[in-house]
């Protein structure tokens, strides 16, 4: 199980990533745009997908891990419950969503 601490450092330890609240919970952005939040439940978090078919797969195949709500439809965020990942599932999730969102030469220095 990871916690609001393991989200903050693995967020923090990508380049170029600020922490900065987004609807009043904690927010992460790479070059000020949001890549990941920390839900008002505060062990759920949203991460961006490659699309919304990566999200249903996703979801379907680890309904106890991933989900959404209807105010996500239309976006490719996933929810991930924190009592369902380790430190290393948190941190390629986190990755690949800072990816999605990075400017193209700011990814790059992450290769």
């Amino acid at each position: 199980m990871v916690t609001e601490d393991d989200v903050r450092r693995v967020a923090l330890s990508l380049p170029h990533t600020t922490e900065k609240p987004s609807y009043g919970t904690p927010g992460f952005r790479v070059k000020d745009k949001l890549f990941a939040r920390i839900r008002e439940e505060g062990d759920v978090l949203v991460v961006w997908v490659s699309d919304e078919g990566e999200r249903q797969a996703m979801i379907e195949s680890e309904p106890d891990k991933f989900f959404t709500t209807p105010h996500y439809d239309g976006y490719p965020l996933v929810l991930v419950r924190f009592g369902a990942v380790d430190v290393e599932e948190l941190t390629e999730l986190l990755t690949e969503s800072w990816r999605l969102r990075a400017p193209k030469r700011v990814a790059a220095e992450l290769d």
